[in-house]
């Protein structure tokens, strides 16, 4: 057949490619056009999106890529519009390559302007610096400083934040104070295992250098010579808290009435985490919208009594006002960490639309609260507590959002009893609806997550917010007349239920679950499942729980890591030998441990490798073989650092398929496999093995070549 003998149809090959992308072009037009108001929360994912991106590569030619490939979308943007025909499409890929670039401006000038280089290495020095912060850790016993200093041999000066045992603590050292004293000094921790919390990231961008402790007398240059600032309110409001409020009780009213947790014992903690009430301890939305709400009621029903103020003044506006000032009072007095900032900032905008007469929720107004946290304070996006405080407030959105919640939420003509119930059901599962919103980003953070937190919280929620802090307010208010006494009972009462209610479902069975670290690139994709779901409206979102389930069955396919080996070389997990966690451990510390059981995805308890059945220990090496998929491994673990014949150093190597140790071994090993020494784990930080296919997981490989890590 000749060319010219060929089908019409074959040949019009290009022009049907051409037709279907017109198509799909018009299809995605006609789809942005119905949606003017589902678009631009779309607009904040964007910025988001280049926040991440920048944190995800290394270097400035590689930001810089990323600026110019923003650009580039920016340029070939009006080709999509041929004839005006896309403009939706154009102004979509425009606003979000805008966003993007703004995102990873943001985050990279922030870095430039406050991050401060680590310490180069562990040290021992003279430290001479001011008091700029100070935090009470009662339950540990010790003092947080910190300081802006000069270490002794560095350049410049650096912010140092340093431990104080309680035995060496003074009056003196209060903020504004100068203070000379030797410190054990190293640089922010790097994650300890891949998926581990990154000391170093949240350190950069306090402009932290080092951390440290103190454990012999410090002196005082110069006393603080302040008038009293916040932090002494606070400690005057803890120490009055504590005289009428004791116990468990008393460390929890200290913490909503001043932001102070350091007395809360662990114990308690612990069971509120399980629990899932740690956001109770958090002083963030939940406290701020109860305290600005209760203001905005309360101003605007006492001034709606007088006919000659309601008749001639705006009272949602003065109402709004009240409430916004007290907010940031609230802020202030409890020391204005960055969730409650936020959550101020969020709470004014919903203020200013219940002002104005406009939705104080919706997914637009919620954008622009995290458009505004992320300008000031890009690296929160990383962070749990951001994610978790607007995913919370998303999920409930969306649900009061969709046309069978509107429909049951209706007003209609009913009893009383009826529209209570009907609320406490949409308590329930809005409840619900936050558990499932917060789920991957609990696993993602901390490895774990609770099953029975929707249920709880329906209990816990209203007992803090509608007893708890107004009766704690009320007892502040009421006690220079001497009439506080019946508050702070109902206060006491009230948390000795919640704490009640956390210990009892964190003794529950199966109240906790527990899985190995999530890979970022499943934690991405579920997210953005999740924002798809949310921010559209109709059968279109559903197109959201794809991505969700692909990344669900992925996460639900993880399996622990058989071997876990800490960065400094000096902690060891082995999972696979029971229900808990066989651990070699040089060092009494139980973080260690804890971590080591998060990343794993185990719950149970830890065992002394020492006192494992199996391991062959003496003074220097501890050696244990593992059968796993088919074969056999064979472990062997530095106990000491003395000086050993080389040779028998190599023969016992030899012999070994994985040789772990937190100092370097002689150049005469050679494991059949891996050689994890101190040489090693400088390069690569903690790592983790899987012995099913001999996958190695590393810190360095994970977290990143970045200023904040040092890598060889």
């Amino acid at each position: 057949m000749t060319r010219g003998d060929r089908d019409p149809q074959q040949r019009r090959g290009p022009w049907d490619s051409l037709k279907r992308l017109s198509s799909v072009q018009r299809t995605i037009e006609q789809f942005l056009g119905d949606r003017p108001f589902e678009r631009a929360p779309w607009l904040a994912v964007g910025y988001g999106a280049g926040i991440g991106a920048w944190a995800m590569v290394d270097g400035a030619w590689q930001w810089a890529a990323l600026l110019a490939l923003c650009a580039a979308a920016l340029a070939l943007a009006p080709l999509v519009a041929r004839e005006g025909r896309a403009d939706h499409l154009r102004m979509a890929i425009m606003g979000l390559a805008l966003m993007a670039a703004a995102g990873v401006a943001t985050i990279w000038m922030k870095s430039a302007l406050v991050g401060a280089a680590p310490l180069p290495a562990r040290e021992t020095a003279m430290i001479a610096g001011r008091i700029v912060d100070r935090q009470d850790d009662d339950a540990a016993g010790r003092v947080r400083l910190l300081l802006a200093a000069r270490i002794a041999g560095q350049e410049r000066p650096a912010l140092v934040q340093v431990m104080v045992p309680d035995q060496l603590d003074r009056p003196d050292l209060a903020i504004g104070a100068t203070i000379m004293a030797r410190a054990r000094l190293s640089p922010p921790a790097p994650p300890m295992l891949p998926g581990a919390h990154d000391f170093a990231f949240v350190s950069w961008f306090q402009g932290v250098a080092a951390n440290g402790s103190i454990s012999a007398p410090v002196t005082v240059l110069t006393p603080s010579g302040q008038v009293p600032t916040l932090r002494g309110v606070q400690g005057a409001i803890k120490a009055h808290v504590l005289t009428h409020l004791g116990g468990s009780a008393g460390a929890i009213a200290v913490t909503l009435a001043s932001g102070d947790r350091g007395a809360i014992a662990r114990s308690d903690a612990d069971a509120m985490r399980d629990a899932g009430f740690a956001h109770l301890l958090s002083i963030s939305g939940l406290h701020v919208s109860a305290v600005i709400a209760g203001v905005y009621f309360l101003v605007l029903r006492g001034l709606g009594l007088i006919p000659w103020i309601a008749l001639r003044v705006r009272l949602p506006l003065v109402a709004a006002l009240a409430g916004a000032l007290a907010g940031v009072g609230y802020c202030l007095l409890t020391g204005s960490q960055v969730p409650t900032v936020r959550a101020v900032a969020g709470a004014v905008l919903v203020l200013g639309a219940l002002a104005l007469g406009r939705d104080p929720l919706s997914m637009r107004l919620l954008a622009v609260a995290a458009v505004m946290v992320m300008l000031f304070w890009p690296e929160s996006l990383f962070g749990a507590s951001f994610q978790m405080s607007f995913g919370a407030v998303m999920a409930i959105v969306a649900l009061y959002g969709t046309a069978p919640v509107r429909r049951f939420m209706a007003r209609r003509d009913e009893s009383r009893l009826v529209r209570f119930g009907r609320h406490l059901v949409m308590l329930l599962v809005g409840g619900l609806a936050i558990e499932l919103a917060l789920l991957p980003v609990a696993l993602f953070h901390f490895h774990r997550a609770g099953l029975y937190g929707a249920f709880a919280n329906v209990l816990a929620i209203p007992l803090v917010t509608m007893v708890t802090m107004p009766g704690l307010a009320l007892a502040l208010v009421l006690d220079p007349l001497g009439w506080g006494g019946p508050a702070w009972w109902v206060t006491g009462r009230s948390l000795d239920a919640v704490l009640w209610i956390a210990h009892a479902t964190a003794a529950m069975p199966g109240a906790v679950t527990t899985l190995p670290s999530m890979a970022g690139w499943v934690y991405t994709l579920w997210i953005a499942g999740a924002l798809w779901l949310a921010l559209w409206s109709g059968r279109v979102r559903l197109w959201g729980l794809a991505p969700i389930v692909i990344a669900m069955l992925f996460w639900l396919a993880t399996r622990p890591p058989d071997i876990l080996i800490a960065g400094d070389g000096r902690h060891v997990g082995i999972t696979g030998l029971g229900p808990d966690l066989v651990v070699f451990s040089q060092g009494q510390g139980s973080y260690v441990r804890e971590i080591l059981l998060e990343t794993a995805g185990m719950s149970g308890a830890t065992h002394a490798l020492e006192d494992w059945p199996g391991a062959r220990c003496s003074h220097d090496f501890c050696a244990l073989a593992l059968n796993r998929h088919g074969r056999r491994t064979v472990l062997l673990i530095a106990r000491s650092h003395r000086r050993l014949n080389e040779e028998a150093v190599g023969l016992a190597c030899a012999q070994s398929d994985l040789v772990i140790a937190d100092h370097a071994l002689p150049s005469t090993c050679h494991p059949r496999q891996i050689l994890a020494d101190a040489t090693l784990l400088a390069r690569t930080g903690g790592m983790t093995i899987d012995l099913a296919d001999g996958a190695v997981r590393t810190v360095a490989e994970t977290s990143g070549r970045h200023p904040w890590l040092h890598w060889p």
